[in-house]
């Protein structure tokens, strides 16, 4: 075997442009297909691979990552806008397939050689999972689309209103068929976890959804580390003398606007959460301090209760 390599695949509907080794001038075009993938596999079985980076490009990445990570190679996949930032600091501003992988060859090399290496490898999600993940992407795909037409209707000419409320009630349809699917597949595969988060007064059956979806991490990473995941950790910017606003950023949008509409609900119904709104707001804090608070809180208990296995209970909850 010759020494170890760090691999870079830029990822795309059809193709897959693979670096082996960011120094080679040249990348191997392999199709994004099964045969594909096999043939991409049967190549790194040639090289001793350290790590392999991709970047996440809707689904194009997942079979390839899966079939990877199965044959045993360590898959990282990481936000495209960290990639492209990656990029940039490097002086690497032409954009191509081909210097792309290189690139990201570049940066798994980078990324192999940190001390918490392992924490930007995750398992990649089951099939179940991913049906998961689909069923609650169109969930959320509908809801948009039916607010756009409750809004237009409100603007619309009379002569097209009953189009679009004929339309909304198509959309109405698909939803609530859509509820009953996640609500079959969360008994059918995750009932304990479902029961578990349910039992948050303020988490419906859409957030926990949501949450099982899309934060698998939840109950396997400490309080700040999945916050900051989530994107509700709030990030200093400081500089010198000057002591900037503290915000929050990146993390994941969609489960921050679950955690949002939780809070919501909590602030009212949940005491825990209700004491910790009032007690923020009584201390002059704002009140979209307030609720990202809320979120937090909300977010580091259920982590607590994932992890232990106990449900909601509002003293433990203040402990």
């Amino acid at each position: 075997m010759a020494n170890q390599v760090a691999v870079g695949i830029d990822i795309s509907k059809r193709t897959m442009d693979v670096a082996i080794g960011h120094e080679q001038q040249s990348t191997t075009v392999f199709s994004n297909d099964d045969a594909g993938h096999q043939a991409l596999i049967t190549a790194l079985k040639n090289y001793q691979v350290s790590l392999i980076v991709m970047e996440a490009t809707g689904q194009y990445q997942l079979a390839c990552a899966c079939a990877l990570q199965a044959a045993g190679f360590a898959v990282v996949v990481i936000n495209p806008r960290q990639a492209r930032d990656f990029a940039k600091a490097m002086g690497r501003l032409a954009k191509t397939d081909s210097v792309d992988a290189r690139m990201l060859a570049e940066l798994a090399q980078v990324l192999n050689q940190r001390p918490d290496r392992d924490r930007f490898i995750k398992p990649m999600p089951d099939q179940a999972q991913q049906q998961l993940h689909a069923l609650v992407l169109r969930r959320r795909q509908l809801v948009r689309l039916l607010v756009s037409e409750r809004q237009r209707k409100h603007m619309a000419h009379a002569e097209v209103v009953q189009d679009i409320a004929e339309l909304m009630d198509v959309l109405a349809k698909q939803l609530e068929m859509l509820d009953r699917r996640i609500a079959e597949h969360l008994v059918q595969y995750q009932s304990d976890l479902t029961a578990l988060l349910k039992s948050v007064k303020g988490v419906g059956p859409a957030t926990a959804a949501t949450l099982i979806s899309e934060l698998p991490e939840l109950g396997h990473l400490k309080a700040k580390q999945i916050c900051a995941l989530v994107g509700v950790a709030p990030m200093n910017r400081d500089s010198g003398q000057a002591r900037g606003k503290r915000i929050i950023c990146g993390g994941r949008a969609t489960v921050r606007s679950a955690l949002y509409m939780a809070a919501i609900v909590a602030m009212r119904h949940n005491a825990v959460i209700r004491r910790c709104y009032e007690h923020l707001l009584a201390a002059g804090k704002s009140k979209k301090v307030a609720i990202v608070a809320c979120m937090r809180k909300l977010l580091v208990i259920m982590n607590a209760m994932v992890k232990s296995g106990r449900p909601w209970s509002d003293q433990s909850a203040q402990a």
